[in-house]
């Protein structure tokens, strides 16, 4: 599969696995054989809200009731004495004490605008600047990639699964693909970035979106796509939580399997939407805390599914950009800049949080709204890609994250780098 993604192709790719079948040659001179998953989050994950900074003199009057703590009516998980995990992630807070998990805060891309798009081609491509390649990076560093012995003599080099391929994936390695039995309808995020693009390319056809949106929005208690209000409320319409919980452990548990395998794929990406988190954000025991249920919940799936193989595990959770630092007026958050960064797996250094706290008054954050970022995401990608793959220092700067000479690869992620 080699055509070039439309934007809608790229708006819409959910669950979309990607997968190698060589062994790195200079792993396996090593005797290890690692497996690479990333999972991209669609749609802007709260970082603040995932990773809640309880240790921040500011943190509470930031947000308020809607602040994490370790105190609070449905306390916070905590990883060390400065941050702590949102309570529907247990399974993550077992991985992190076991030294099989490591958050990186206040982390982004090097797009500072507010378009899921843009930031999306920018995380998935690698490059700069929205909107100059049709390569993502994963592709291209496992065309760069010395192979060694090819896992199953009978495969192609990589596979996919999902309806679409995203764009992290495209390139000219070529491909195999396969669907999950579910598949979500859209989400409300989907549509209105959707939406966004129709406005400049296809106007008739937003009025139309917008018409739809605004319906919803003013529809009824009980109309038919209407969710029960309250803090477990979610988008207006698009899958519910049980929906997203079988169709994320499907997707992401069936990757591990295909991982697992002795004769299976090595590396992997797949793509979870869902994160744009607008209204009736619920941190704490609503939507989003909902959210972050079926990912711990995918994960685990990941763990027990990889097997002895866990142990030769990465596993890279990634999202476009973070959102607002201060709750909006319809208790949610907007766009942002700086995240979270989660890194889950066997061959990991873990049991820590990497930042470089950038603070939260109001005179620290990224124009006066957003978390700032002080960690650029292309560094940690770096980090695990050299040290769990050996992909060496010329072929990421120039080929992977092509402009990225200056952003050093994080070292000492993985315990045996």
């Amino acid at each position: 599969m080699t055509h070039a993604p439309s934007r809608r192709e790229l708006l819409l790719a959910s669950g979309t696995l990607f997968a190698w079948s060589y062994v790195p040659r200079l792993a396996r001179a090593e005797g290890r054989d690692p497996r690479f998953l990333t999972i991209v989050l669609r749609g802007a994950l709260d970082g603040l809200a995932t990773v809640a900074p309880v240790g921040d003199p500011d943190w509470v009057s930031l947000r308020g009731d809607n602040a994490l703590t370790l105190e609070g009516k449905t306390p916070a998980l905590k990883l060390d004495d400065f941050f702590a995990l949102n309570p529907a992630m247990p399974n993550l807070a077992r991985m992190f004490k076991a030294n099989e998990a490591i958050i990186v805060h206040a982390a982004a891309t090097s797009y500072r605008e507010r378009s899921h798009f843009d930031g999306q081609d920018v995380l998935q491509s690698g490059v700069e600047k929205p909107g100059t390649t049709r390569t993502g990076w994963l592709n291209r560093l496992l065309v760069g990639l010395a192979p060694g012995d090819r896992v199953s003599p009978n495969g192609g080099r990589v596979f996919a699964v999902g309806p679409v391929t995203p764009l992290v994936v495209r390139g000219p390695a070529p491909m195999l693909a396969w669907s999950p039995r579910r598949i979500p309808p859209a989400s409300d995020d989907t549509i209105a970035r959707l939406l966004d693009l129709y406005r400049h390319t296809e106007v008739n056809f937003a009025r139309v979106l917008e018409g739809r949106m605004k319906l919803a929005a003013i529809a009824p208690a009980g109309a038919m796509e209407q969710k029960p209000t309250g803090p477990v409320s979610g988008p207006v319409s698009g899958p519910t939580i049980p929906q997203l919980r079988a169709y994320f452990a499907e997707a992401v548990g069936t990757a591990a399997k295909f991982l697992a395998q002795p004769d299976g794929p090595r590396v992997g990406a797949l793509a979870l939407d869902g994160w744009d988190t607008h209204y009736n954000e619920g941190i704490a025991t609503g939507w989003l805390a909902q959210l972050l249920g079926a990912l711990d919940a995918a994960l685990v799936a990941v763990q027990e599914n990889m097997g002895p193989a866990w142990r030769e595990t990465v596993v890279a959770l990634v999202t476009e950009f973070g959102r607002t630092a201060r709750i909006n007026g319809t208790e949610g958050t907007d766009h942002g800049t700086g995240t979270v960064m989660l890194l889950a797996g066997g061959a990991l250094n873990g049991g820590r949080v990497i930042a470089d706290w950038p603070g939260l008054k109001p005179a620290d954050l990224f124009e006066n709204r957003d978390l700032k970022s002080t960690i650029d995401v292309r560094g940690v990608l770096k980090g695990l890609l050299k040290d769990h793959l050996r992909a060496d220092d010329r072929l990421l700067a120039a080929d992977v994250f092509p402009g990225s000479a200056d952003v050093k690869p994080m070292a000492g992620l993985v315990a045996s780098g």
